[in-house]
């Protein structure tokens, strides 16, 4: 520090924090006037290069030393809130004192407001660290002095550089990206991406950048033009990408008052009024603004793309290797499918289709060549009306869903070329579409690319150890590709109103029409399209032990080939929604579902459909496998009613029965869990005296120890013993369960036992998405097909200790709950629960009933 005294210190950083604070201010004025972001990210750098000069004068630094701009900063580029790196170079490793005063000068710089990223080294440290780190010597590619020693910084630099291989940092810099995409599951189309690292974000600009930097090819996109990298309009479509990018960045900074990347929901309104745009008719001003990015974002990966590959021909020249003929229309040329020359999509349409398939068929192709890529997204324009209805294209559309591989990796390019939504008109409408529906983590066109994906890997061998059953059913699927292009399908109508599953029938008819697929396949897809949510909805929402479920899905399906190709669907479906939807429990009852409906199209009696004699035979025959001697389970279960026989399977009846065939009575809870089916969750059985409001209190107790109810069956001997059972889960899927089993028993035991200690489950705030697209809780109440009870459907935000309050307001309106299924799709549940009591006969307090259940799901 200087010899100023400390108050002249103090005064003069006070100066400086204001001054900076000040022309950030203006700063912000000026672009909220004029909206340049250049002007602004080079405004703000040059406020801070003032400001960090200023203190490094002020702290007396030595002359030895030298202050070096880094990474962003380094650039030129400082975000509103963005981190300011700095780099203190030493010209050897300090000794106490200029220890302190490093520290000292770097403490200063918080006090001036700055968030600082620092790094303090020699000359040799920098190199060396570059030569191990990517990424650290990437952020020392554009550094800038800022003040200090010039011979010092100069050194750095040839040091630096030399160290610097470029064809080795271009093929690191790839894998980077790789990684990267792979992170954010290789798509842009997230609803809430983060417009600096996802696909189609500003790193992608950067790292094109960086790499020609490396390579000595220019800083600038007019400098890889003169290169012959990219074209003039390629230039300028980088420019205005690159400008929406950055706005991007800079208004979400200035909306969230912090540095924020990501477009979460929080925001994504405030950023669209930011950008001056209203709603329309039917959609807010977000999903125009968010379409809006979207678009951009896949611009700037096909520019991306085409730019890597051309520099990649600068470290290997596509000219070194021999041209390969494939056809009239393409060549190989190194491992890339080319064009043989440049109107070749103007002069045979069809080649557009024609090269995709090529891929599929060759698996020694990584990619298209640059002018292939150009030429695809120009030749898009000629997909018109005859372009669709000409045999040849068709045949050549149905054929990329026939070869053996390639579909996901080409059906990802088609869209991404605009190429897919110009051949299948209906499928343009919903590229970018989001969904509001808070379970779904994808644009509607991502989606349906998932849902294809995961259908997909069914057929691979590779991934028959992740579901063997549903590879053994697509391999030995007949046409299996007639499942994809249900896939293809399945939510095209999403976004017009009204069922989508209904609408998306003509769509998909019409498709299977004009390309010639038989009456039987065409049935099939458009069968699939129109149920493509019944299966998940009987095996989530249904009971699957009551024998009409199951029989009157099984007349629903018909056949085995309906019911192979629903499961197929409806499993990669739910999967492709959002990684939280989908749980081994949903997984379990699909399966379940699947199995007892084939068992009974093959003519066989699956255990779901037994009367009461055969279900009970088949206990007994369980229970003497056990040792338990004959009639032993007589006593207990005279205490039990046909209803109890039908709602639980064989196997669940024999677990009650050996724990309580000797206790009928018992004068405490008893209490014992066990790992569910194929251990999906623990299984908990719960037998003690009947209690007003006991079934409230077990999911007050449940929910306290952190775990969500997905099902459960409640039951009353007829000496009022309460006999229910739980499915429970981890939300988050993070315990080990067979450790946690005698904790469970334990803990619930203990709450039942003290009927006084009240466990009311944990308050939570909503959700960022609840906040923003709130569910307005619905009910539906009517009697079930055999008019002995009724049905209560919930739909309502999920949270914490939501089957709690449910319980408790069905006990004071005197309502007794039977059975509960929960079904939570992201943040909204969908809960079926089967219920009875007088009051359900009285209109005036069922609307009671009901407005309660409103008034307390809010």
């Amino acid at each position: 520090m200087s010899n100023d005294s400390p108050d002249t210190y103090r005064q003069q950083l006070e100066a400086l924090r204001k001054t900076l604070a000040n022309t950030q201010l203006n700063l912000r004025g000026e672009y909220e006037a004029h909206h340049n972001p250049a002007r602004l990210l080079r405004g703000r750098c040059c406020a801070v290069d003032l400001a960090l000069q200023d203190m490094w004068a002020l702290h007396a630094m030595p002359p030895q030393l030298c202050l070096i701009a880094v990474g962003g900063y380094g650039r030129g580029e400082l975000f509103p809130y963005s981190d300011v790196d700095i780099l203190v170079l030493l010209d050897a490793e300090p000794e106490t004192e200029l220890a302190s005063m490093l520290e000292r000068f770097i403490g200063s710089l918080w006090d001036l407001g700055l968030d600082i990223g620092h790094s303090v080294r020699t000359v040799e440290a920098c190199i060396e660290e570059a030569r191990q780190d990517i990424t650290i010597q990437t952020n020392l590619l554009e550094s800038r002095l800022l003040v200090g020693n010039k011979t010092l910084y100069r050194k750095f630099i040839a040091g630096t550089t030399a160290g610097l291989e470029p064809e080795s940092y271009f093929h690191a810099k790839r894998a980077e990206q790789e990684q990267r995409y792979n992170r954010f599951n290789h798509t842009p189309y997230a609803l809430e991406p983060n417009c600096k690292e996802s696909p189609g974000g500003l790193r992608d600009l950067q790292s094109i950048i960086w790499i020609a930097l490396s390579a000595g090819l220019g800083t600038r996109w007019s400098d890889l033009a003169r290169q012959g990298l990219i074209t003039n309009e390629e230039v300028r479509e980088l420019r205005a990408a690159e400008r929406f990018m950055q706005q991007v960045r800079i208004k979400l900074h200035y909306i969230a008052k912090r540095r924020e990347d990501r477009l979460v929901f929080d925001h994504q309104e405030a950023l669209a009024e930011a950008f001056g745009i209203k709603a329309g008719k039917s959609r807010r001003a977000s999903e125009l603004m968010m379409q809006r990015y979207f678009h951009t974002a896949r611009k700037i990966t096909q520019l991306n793309t085409i730019l890597l590959q051309n520099i990649a021909v600068r470290y290997q020249p596509l000219g070194a290797f021999q041209a390969q003929p494939l056809n009239e229309h393409f060549q190989i040329q190194g491992d890339l499918l080319d064009i043989v020359g440049e109107n070749i999509f103007e002069c045979h349409p069809s080649a557009l289709l024609e090269s995709f398939l090529l891929m599929e068929q060759h698996p020694e192709l990584t990619g298209m060549s640059a002018r292939t890529l150009r030429a695809l997204w120009r030749g898009r324009k000629l997909i018109d009306a005859k372009f669709r209805h000409d045999p040849a294209n068709n045949a050549l559309f149905l054929q990329l869903l026939q070869e053996p591989r390639g579909q996901t990796h080409e059906f990802r390019r088609l869209n991404q070329y605009s190429i897919l939504g110009s051949y299948i008109p209906a499928f343009a409408r919903i590229v970018g579409q989001m969904q509001h529906d808070l379970f779904h983590v994808y644009t509607v066109d991502q989606h349906i690319l998932q849902v294809l994906r995961n259908v997909r890997r069914f057929a691979l061998e590779e991934h028959a150890h992740e579901y063997p059953l549903l590879t053994r059913l697509m391999s030995g699927f007949e046409r299996n590709w007639l499942i994809y292009v249900a896939a293809l399908f399945h939510d095209i109508a999403k976004g017009r109103g009204g069922d989508h599953s209904k609408l998306g029938m003509a769509d998909t008819r019409r498709f299977c029409r004009q390309h010639k697929l038989s009456k039987e396949d065409i049935d099939l897809v458009v069968w699939l399209v129109e149920h493509h949510l019944t299966m998940s909805h009987v095996a989530q929402k249904q009971d699957l032990a009551n024998p009409d479920v199951i029989r009157k899905f099984v007349a629903l399906v018909g056949d085995e080939r309906h019911l192979n190709a629903l499961y197929i669907l409806t499993h990669a479906d739910i999967r492709g929604t959002s990684p939280k939807v989908w749980n081994g429990w949903k997984a379990q009852l699909l399966e379940d579902l699947f199995l007892a409906s084939r068992q009974l199209l093959r003519g066989n009696m699956p255990e779901q459909v037994f009367g009461i004699a055969e279900r009970q035979e088949a206990v007994r025959q369980r229970l003497r496998f056990h040792g338990l001697r004959p009639q032993t389970e007589e006593n207990f279960w005279r205490e039990l009613d046909t209803l109890y026989f039908l709602r639980h399977d064989a196997e669940e009846i024999t677990w009650h029965t050996r724990v309580l065939y000797y206790r009928p009575q018992v004068d405490s809870p008893v209490v014992k869990a066990r790992l569910a089916k194929v251990e999906k969750g623990i299984q908990i059985m719960v037998y003690m005296r009947d209690e007003k409001d006991l079934f409230a209190r077990m999911c007050g107790a449940i929910s306290r120890m952190g775990f969500s109810i997905v099902d459960a069956k409640i039951h009353t001997t007829a000496k009022g013993f309460a006999l229910d059972s739980f499915i429970i889960m981890d939300p988050n899927e993070a315990v080990s369960y067979r450790d946690v089993i005698s904790l469970v028993e334990h803990n619930l035991a203990e709450k039942l036992s003290h009927p006084e200690q009240v466990d009311t489950p944990v308050n939570t705030r909503p959700s960022r998405q609840l906040k923003h697209f709130p569910i307005a809780p619905s009910i539906t109440l009517q009697p079930d097909e055999r008019g002995q009870h009724f049905i209560l459907s919930i739909v309502a935000a999920d949270r914490p200790g939501l089957l709690y309050t449910v319980a408790r307001t069905l006990t004071e309106h005197g309502i007794n709950l039977h059975t509960a299924k929960i079904a939570t799709l992201g943040e909204r549940a969908e809960d079926t629960f089967m219920v009875s009591g007088p009051a359900l006969d009285n209109s005036a307090r069922t609307v009671q009933l009901e407005a309660a259940l409103i008034e307390r799901l809010k």
